[in-house]
């Protein structure tokens, strides 16, 4: 099951995805990551289909995983009297906490914390997917009068983005609380986490979980730009949510955003995933749009770990065809030489205070690209290890051996990454014969290949990368 390509694709289950048949079927196709939408199906749906990823690792002896993806707050306007109502530019209109059906003067905004945000006189505020704009002229405990901007038709219970704003407001949900504990009584692998807005959101998270999953911040709020840094090093991923950041930014600043996240990303060495409508065409066509292809092309060559597939794959009528034609994307970008010289460009630096790993993982890089060596075999316990090489773009396969099942099926969404799970090893020599036997039976190594090992001594604890070895195969 060696992947021809380094970039990782997750696909969301749903309705098009949720037979055993079709999941084992997109897992051949080349699915790496399996996403579970917890704002779409019930805990019995998402069971089931966990089960069915789950029974593919015995089939095919290779680690599965499993990414759960948190709804979030959604904050929306209430009923109007005739269902409906037209707002024209420059007309007045108040949000108001009266339950009473709205007119096309006012409606209810049923949610404190945007009035106890105390937004100014100028901010914005989107309706439906921001169809409609409303600019803030004055606001109170209980109301906030506005401006119609852009207008249009909205009805009831459209969503509200309040992008120029940090809201007073938990990413978790009650409804997020309960999805999480059930999510994680199953053994998810990832959490990704909606409506981050700033690092605390992802610490409080992480309290919560308590190391029984890895975590995923999702960028889709401007204000999350302004913390980049900050948020990037408290997740363990970002995810590129294109949707709703495309919602609350003018479309034109979209990309100049995603580069902005994968390079910081890349500098801190943490995954990061480009979603949302990447082959969005594909829900009703058997083939993507140019463009799309592009776009796809484009996060590739940026340098993402991962690209991701949503309607595609839940609710489209081809969701094989997506996922294939989105691997022989990747497998031709990577195949591309300028795409290794982009890689180098945007090549992180080490921090102000290198670690030995540090050292490790950049004397890595150099001596995969001088001897052209096939295969990095990273010993990892914690998955560190083959986090810093895989921050490096090495030119060689990854192999990452682990004892822990756990850190197998998280590593499945990192860039390059092949993972077994393998027995601890108690000295170099039986670190050495078992790198260069598993190399062999992957198939990333042959006789006279010369192979890198990395690992930590004392064998078994965590944060000790400190070896680094070159092997010939017999």
């Amino acid at each position: 099951m060696k992947r021809n390509r380094k970039a990782k694709i997750v696909a969301t289950l749903g309705p098009s995805s949720s037979s055993p048949e079709m999941i084992k079927a997109l897992f051949e196709a080349g699915v790496d990551v399996f996403r579970l939408n917890f704002s779409h199906g019930s805990h019995d749906d998402h069971r089931q289909r966990f089960d069915v990823i789950r029974s593919l690792e015995a089939a095919y002896n290779r680690p599965t995983t499993v990414l759960l993806d948190l709804q979030g707050p959604k904050l929306r306007i209430g009923q109007f009297q005739a269902g409906s109502v037209t707002l024209v530019a420059g007309q007045s209109f108040r949000l108001d906490q009266d339950p009473a059906p709205g007119t096309n003067q006012r409606v209810e905004l049923p949610h404190p914390e945007i009035y106890l945000a105390n937004m100014g006189p100028g901010a914005s505020l989107l309706l439906d997917d921001g169809r409609v704009r409303l600019e803030v002229i004055a606001s109170t405990p209980s109301h906030i009068d506005t401006r119609v901007v852009v207008g249009g038709m909205l009805s009831a219970r459209k969503g509200v983005n309040v992008p120029d704003t940090i809201l007073p407001l938990s990413p978790l949900t009650a409804k997020d609380i309960a999805d999480l504990e059930f999510g994680l009584s199953l053994g998810v692998d990832w959490i990704a986490l909606s409506f981050v807005q700033r690092a605390s959101d992802i610490e409080d998270l992480r309290a919560r979980v308590g190391g029984r999953a890895w975590l995923i911040a999702k960028i889709e709020k401007p204000k999350a730009l302004e913390s980049i840094g900050e948020i990037v090093q408290a997740a363990d991923a970002i995810m590129v949510a294109r949707g709703d950041l495309g919602v609350e930014l003018p479309p034109q600043k979209v990309p100049v955003a995603q580069r902005a996240i994968i390079r910081e990303c890349r500098q801190r060495g943490r995954p990061v995933i480009v979603a949302t409508q990447m082959l969005e065409s594909m829900i009703s066509a058997p083939i993507p749009t140019r463009a799309e292809a592009s776009d796809v092309a484009t996060a590739i060559y940026e340098g993402a770990d991962a690209v991701m597939l949503s309607g595609e794959t839940a609710m489209g009528a081809h969701p094989l065809e997506a996922v294939s034609i989105m691997a022989h994307i990747i497998a031709e970008v990577e195949s591309d030489t300028t795409h290794l010289s982009a890689q180098d460009a945007v090549q992180p630096m080490t921090s102000a205070t290198p670690s030995i790993a540090d050292a490790l993982a950049l004397s890595l890089r150099e001596v995969a690209r001088a001897l052209a060596i096939p295969c990095a075999v990273t010993y990892t316990d914690s998955g560190a290890t083959c986090l810093s090489a895989a921050r490096e773009r090495l030119r060689s396969d990854i192999l990452a051996l682990t004892p822990k099942r756990t850190t197998a099926r998280r590593l499945g969404l990192v860039w390059g990454t092949h993972c077994v799970q393998t027995q601890g090893v108690e000295s170099v020599d039986e670190m050495t014969d078992t790198a260069c036997a598993i190399a062999r039976a992957e198939g990333l190594a042959t006789s006279g290949d010369t192979i890198s090992i990395t690992a930590g001594l004392p064998f078994g604890e965590a944060g000790t990368t400190n070896l680094l070895r070159m092997v010939k195969l017999a």
